[in-house]
């Protein structure tokens, strides 16, 4: 039999096994998850499924199978230091809703593997939940030997809920042995080295949850009214074991990605940069379908971390030299590998190109004033012995040149360097509550400098940038001028901006506004009735 090798033939080799055995074919959700405010992104092939686990809603189908787009970022800065961590990839399902479940389930699991798959019986090793007699019976049924299955606590073999609330229950997984030679040096041949070691020798490959409890906001189970399976095997780290390779990344979809990335950036994929493409193909390829699903870079929620998963991938970039814009053609690659399996990519291409783009010039215009701030300051700690970087310092490269704090972090632990939490939650929660004591101190004094002016009109939710004319210039000390001289702090009033002023808990935009030699670096955006209020000061082009 010819085994699925690619990852299209693999995906294509599970949806129509499981059609074949009676699964309605169900299409991939949207990373923005449906009705479900516990969680930010779509994390699991389940989540779309939640309400017919609970049996809160008619069932159109009992079976279904699906390849679920997921974005997690629990691990995001795990991301191209192992060879498997990944924030967006797909979940290969297949789903019972009162239906077969756990005889059924792991009979079509050791039956995919084997018969499917082509992975060897012997090397097929079992965990099952620490006191689930009747999987375990079931795995034996099949010919598993109990010296081949392991039973694990409910860190490695409790799933669920997605979020806050909804189904969960244990799970049984399936590992693949790769051989001694994959554990940890003197690791593979210890007779405690089984899955649930630490090592790369057994790797899981597919997760079968037994849905048989509700968890309430209290975190309570009560039993469901009607018991389920939740199938959950990653395509890509499928494919790593099926064409042998030793990372997800050298899988042959990301190859093609990372072949045109080479291309793009003259360099290649070799040992020294390993890392560095993992990370900008990783990322790109995540924010791309996000922005696809709708999910704009912001500065808070979901928008937040698409905003840092891009930050992040231009910060990688500059270690290849690049200091334009790279991004956005990276996710035409994007586009060309998976719009055939997800058409929005095409749909919205224009759309995600843009905000990709828009994002990367505006991290950029700061970015390398930034690392030279920080370069400094870690050099004065260094003279001084010091490596506890103090949070109002880490708060100075976000307020002033935008980095994210997890960015910040990420390079002082690479130094070996401390990042302060508590003290840059503090200088944060500062700046916030002097925002808020001077608009609302200022607000009055200068209000009859805003009569007569016409309205400014947001463009934010439809274009990131753009021109726009220049209504009013307020100095610091609420008087109107010409012009401000560099460092000059005041607020810039336009017809027209992107930027979303501070409204309903939602934090005001920050970025530049380039003039014609000089640009405004724009600290906060305050709302007053019609206007949209720019508070920043004048620095140089950079």
């Amino acid at each position: 039999m010819q085994y699925p090798q690619t990852v299209a033939e693999i995906r294509d080799t599970f949806l129509k096994y499981f059609q074949e055995h009676q699964h309605t074919l169900v299409p991939s959700s949207s990373l923005l998850p449906a009705g479900d405010p516990s969680l930010l992104f779509t994390t699991a092939g389940m989540v779309q499924f939640k309400p017919l686990f609970a049996g809160n809603t008619e069932l159109p189908y009992t079976r279904a199978t699906t390849s679920q787009k997921c974005l997690r970022t629990t691990d995001l800065e795990n991301v191209g230091k192992t060879e498997r961590h990944c924030t967006f990839f797909e979940m290969l399902g297949n789903f019972s809703f009162g239906d077969y479940f756990k005889k059924g389930s792991i009979e079509y699991a050791l039956d995919f593997s084997i018969r499917h798959l082509g992975f060897a019986k012997e090397d097929i090793w079992i965990s099952v939940y620490t006191d689930d007699d009747e999987a375990e019976k079931f795995w034996l049924d099949l010919g598993i030997p109990a010296d081949r299955i392991v039973r694990l606590g409910k860190e490695d073999n409790f799933w669920g809920p997605a979020g806050e609330t909804g189904a969960c229950g244990p799970c049984s997984e399936l590992y693949l042995d790769r051989g001694v030679e994959k554990g940890f040096p003197g690791c593979g041949t210890k007779a405690s080295c089984k899955p649930g070691c630490d090592c790369d020798r057994f790797i899981e490959y597919w997760n079968i949850v037994f849905n048989q409890f509700n968890q309430d906001k209290t975190g309570k189970h009560h039993p469901l009214k009607q018991t389920g399976i939740d199938t959950g095997a990653g395509l890509e780290r499928l494919a790593m074991l099926i064409q042998g390779v030793d990372s997800v990344y050298d899988t042959d979809e990301l190859q093609k990605l990372i072949a045109n990335m080479e291309t793009l950036t003259g360099h290649k994929y070799a040992k020294d940069t390993l890392a560095t493409f993992r990370v900008m193909a990783d990322h790109t390829r995540a924010a791309s379908f996000a922005i696809a699903d709708g999910i704009i870079p912001d500065r808070t929620g979901r928008g937040y971390v698409i905003r840092r998963l891009i930050r992040r991938a231009t910060l990688y970039a500059r270690k290849l030299e690049v200091r334009e814009p790279i991004l956005y053609k990276i996710a035409g690659s994007v586009v060309q590998l998976y719009g055939k399996v997800y058409p929005q990519l095409i749909e919205k291409k224009d759309e995600l190109f843009r905000v990709i783009q828009a994002e990367e010039e505006l991290f950029l215009n700061t970015l390398e004033q930034g690392l030279e701030v920080l370069e400094e300051m870690l050099a004065s700690y260094e003279k001084s012995g010091k490596k506890h970087f103090k949070g109002s310092d880490s708060f100075k490269l976000y307020g002033t040149f935008g980095f994210p704090k997890e960015m910040t972090k990420e390079i002082l632990e690479e130094k070996g360097f401390t990042f302060d939490e508590a003290g840059f939650a503090e200088e944060l929660e500062k700046d916030r509550q002097l925002s808020r004591d001077t608009w609302t101190g200022k607000q009055n004094s200068y209000s009859s400098l805003l009569e007569g002016l016409s309205k400014t009109t947001f463009t934010g939710y439809n274009k990131l940038e753009g021109s726009a004319k220049i209504l009013k210039l307020i100095s610091e000390k609420n008087t109107e001028c010409a012009q401000l001289m560099e460092d000059d702090k005041g607020i810039l009033i336009l017809d027209k901006t992107p930027f979303y002023g501070e409204s309903g808990g939602q934090l005001g935009d920050t970025g530049l506004i380039e003039l014609e030699n000089t640009v405004f670096c724009v600290t906060d955006t305050q709302k007053d009735d019609d206007f949209l209020l720019h508070n920043g000061y004048m620095t140089q082009r950079s």
